[in-house]
C-alpha cells in the first residue's frame, strides 16, 4: 500500500523548512522510527522519523528544497505481506556499512570531521549544513559555504561566521578576495574615487523572518492579549549558592555541572503545588481556566539560532539531579539549534535568565498561553543586617515576575513569590518538602 508522509507540524509557528540532507534514497527499505531526512528551520536542525515500516517510493523534494508544513515528504509503499530483507536493507544503509548508528546523523559527521581536515560540518554530498537565513546571506554576498569555518557544533556555520569572514576578507592585503569584493570595489569605482577615509559602511536592509519574526508575532500577541503586571523582590540566595557548590562536590563530574537553575526549577515547582493557579492556561475565547496537572517548566535559551525556550517535562517528579541533566541536555541542544521540537512544545511556566548576560530587572512578555513568566537577575555580593543588626555580605539576587492580570491579581503573585523565596534562601526547608 502507498502511503505519503506528511511533514507534521514542528512546532514555534514554523510553516516550511529547508531540506537539508536525506538519510535514505528511492527504493531504499526502512524502518518504523529510522531518521529518514535532516530538515532546517531558521531555529533547528530537526531529524524526521518514519511512522512506517515499508519502501521509499518517491522523495518529493530534493536537497536544498523548501518544505510546506502538512505537505507530503515522501511516499512510501508499505511492506504488509513480508519483513524486511536484512542484507538488502544493510546495502541500502550507508551508516551501517560504515559500522555506525542508524539515524545517527551527529555521530555521522563528527566521525567524517575526525577523518576528514574540512573546517565545516560537510555532509556526504558537500553539502554544508547551516540555516536558510545564512544560506541566503552567504548568496547575497556570493560566498562559498565550504571556504567559511564554522563555529557552531560539529562546525556548523552560523551568522556570525558569514560577518566575521566578510570583515576579515575585506582587507586590502587578503590574499583571497572573493567575487563579491571585487563587484563591490568596481561599484565604488563606478559612483566616483573615494579614500579610505572617506569611505563609511552604508545602510544594510535584511528581511524579518525565522526567529526574529515568530519572536515578534508571538510578542505582539501577548502584549496586545494580555494584561501584564509585574512584580519585583530581592532573593537572598547566599545559602542557595552553599547548596549547589555542596552538590557539585558530591555529584557533579565532567558531564554534569549542576548551576543554580535546576534548584530554582525545583523550588518553583514546590511552589505550584501550593499555587496551582500559577501553573493554569485560559481557552481562546476566555470562558474556560484549566489547571495543569503536569509542571512543565521552561527556560529561555540564548541558542545559535535566536531565543529558544524549551522545558523540562513532569518537574513534579523529578529529582534536582534528574532536573540538572535535562537542564544540561536542553541547554546543550537548544544552543547547538538541533533540538527535538517536542520540546519547545507545552510549557506551563517559564524562568529567563537575565543575570547569565549581566541584567539585574527585566519585565519579561509572558509566554502565551501560559499565565506567569519569571526573570532572574545576577548574582551580586552587597551588603545586608543580619538577625544582630551586624552588616554582612550576601549573594542578592533580584527577580522579577510578570503575570496575566486576567487570572492572577497582585495579592496571589505576592503569595506564590514568598513560598518560592522560602524553598530558596532556606533550601533544606526545599529538601524536607521533596522527601
Amino acid at each position: 500500500m502507498l502511503k505519503e508522509f506528511i511533514l507534521p507540524d514542528i512546532g514555534e509557528g514554523i510553516v516550511e523548512c529547508e531540506v537539508i540532507e536525506w538519510k535514505v534514497r528511492e527504493g531504499d527499505l526502512i524502518e518504523e522510527d529510522q531518521i529518514v531526512v535532516d530538515v532546517s528551520t531558521d531555529k533547528a536542525i530537526v531529524e524526521i522519523p518514519s511512522m512506517y515500516h515499508g519502501r521509499v517510493s518517491k522523495l518529493h523534494y530534493a536537497e536544498g528544497d523548501i518544505a510546506k508544513v502538512h505537505s507530503p515528504l515522501f511516499a512510501i509503499e508499505i511492506e504488509t505481506q513480508e519483513r524486511l530483507d536484512p542484507v538488502s536493507h544493510a546495502t541500502a544503509t550507508p551508516a551501517a556499512e560504515a559500522g555506525l548508528p542508524e539515524g545517527g546523523a551527529a555521530d555521522t559527521h563528527a566521525d567524517a570531521n575526525a577523518v576528514a581536515s574540512s573546517n565545516t560540518d560537510i555532509s556526504a554530498n558537500g553539502k554544508v549544513l547551516t540555516t536558510p537565513a545564512v544560506r541566503k546571506m552567504a548568496r547575497e554576498h556570493q560566498l562559498d559555504l565550504t571556504a567559511i569555518a564554522g563555529t557552531g557544533k560539529q562546525g556548523r556555520v552560523l551568522k556570525e561566521d558569514i560577518l566575521n569572514f566578510l570583515a576579515v576578507d575585506q582587507t586590502p592585503a587578503s590574499d583571497s578576495i572573493q567575487m563579491a569584493d571585487a563587484n563591490h570595489t568596481d561599484r565604488e569605482r563606478t559612483e566616483g574615487d573615494h579614500t579610505e577615509g572617506d569611505r563609511t559602511e552604508g545602510d544594510r536592509t535584511e528581511a524579518i523572518k525565522g526567529v526574529r519574526k515568530i519572536m515578534a508575532e508571538r510578542m505582539t500577541e501577548s502584549v496586545a492579549t494580555i494584561p501584564h503586571f509585574t512584580f519585583v523582590d530581592e532573593l537572598d540566595v547566599t545559602e542557595l549558592v552553599a547548596l549547589r557548590h555542596e552538590l557539585n562536590k558530591l555529584h557533579g563530574n565532567e558531564s554534569l555541572k549542576i548551576t543554580l537553575m535546576p534548584l530554582f526549577i525545583k523550588a518553583l515547582s514546590l511552589a505550584l503545588k501550593a499555587f496551582p493557579i500559577i501553573n493554569s492556561r485560559a481557552n481562546a475565547d476566555f470562558t474556560e481556566l484549566t489547571y495543569l496537572a503536569s509542571h512543565n517548566i521552561g527556560m529561555a535559551v540564548d541558542g545559535a539560532n535566536g531565543l529558544l525556550v524549551p522545558n523540562i517535562k513532569g518537574v513534579q517528579q523529578r529529582s534536582i539531579l534528574d532536573i540538572a541533566t535535562r537542564v544540561s541536555q536542553l541547554t546543550e541542544a537548544a544552543r547547538s539549534g538541533k533540538i527535538d521540537p517536542a520540546d519547545l512544545k507545552g510549557g506551563t511556566v517559564t524562568i529567563s535568565n537575565i543575570g547569565a548576560i549581566g541584567g539585574t530587572v527585566a519585565t519579561p512578555i509572558i509566554n502565551k498561553p501560559e499565565v506567569a513568566i519569571v526573570a532572574l537577575g545576577k548574582i551580586q555580593q552587597l551588603p545586608r543586617f543580619d538577625a544582630q543588626g551586624n552588616v554582612a555580605t550576601r549573594n542578592i539576587m533580584t527577580i522579577s515576575w510578570s503575570g496575566d492580570h486576567r487570572v492572577i491579581d497582585g495579592g496571589t503573585i505576592a503569595r506564590f513569590n514568598n513560598c518560592w523565596k522560602g524553598y530558596l534562601e532556606q533550601p533544606s526547608t526545599m529538601l524536607a518538602a521533596m522527601i
